[in-house]
């Protein structure tokens, strides 16, 4: 008698389970939004996300500068590669470690690599004399002062009750 319910119940397009496919493009399509121009599918995100680096990065902005924090583990000063370009930061880094444990009877070595590219679209291109950047345990942080005319750009909107 369940049986019979249940197959009452199924859509005539065979598909028994419309919640969970119906979950599934959802979930896809979120990370559509988010993913790596080559990847096809939300798994594939979590591929690029386990193989390389993923890091935690803080945009705070004043009227006269934008301060980043990016927060790269493990990474060396000199694997970082900093530049700007067309209004947009580019943050690049590389991260290598390798362990070897040697015992009596074995032999263990583990290598790690991944790579990290962030873009921060900016809107200016900044003086290059006039951005610090500092890197300290693995924290990058930019500060990098707008020039006038992006500082002269910007218009404040005031809002008035109705």
């Amino acid at each position: 008698m369940a049986q019979d319910k249940l197959q009452k119940t199924a859509p005539e397009n065979g598909d028994t389970f419309p919640f969970f496919s119906s979950l599934q493009n959802e979930i896809e399509r979120v990370f559509d939004r988010f993913r790596d121009p080559f990847a096809t599918s939300a798994r594939d995100i979590f591929a690029l996300s386990r193989d390389n680096m993923m890091a935690a990065l803080d945009v705070a902005e004043t009227d006269d500068t934008v301060e980043i924090t990016a927060e790269l583990p493990g990474v060396k000063e000199s694997d970082l590669d900093l530049s700007v370009s067309n209004g947009v930061l580019m943050i690049r880094a590389e991260k290598t470690a390798s362990t070897e444990e040697k015992k009596k009877n074995y032999r263990m070595v583990e290598r790690r690599y991944g790579s990290f590219q962030r873009s921060v679209l900016l809107g200016f291109d900044p003086d290059i004399s006039k951005v610090k950047a500092t890197f300290n345990n693995g924290v990058l942080t930019l500060k990098i002062e707008k020039p006038a005319e992006a500082i002269a750009k910007t218009k404040k909107i005031e809002i008035t009750k109705s």
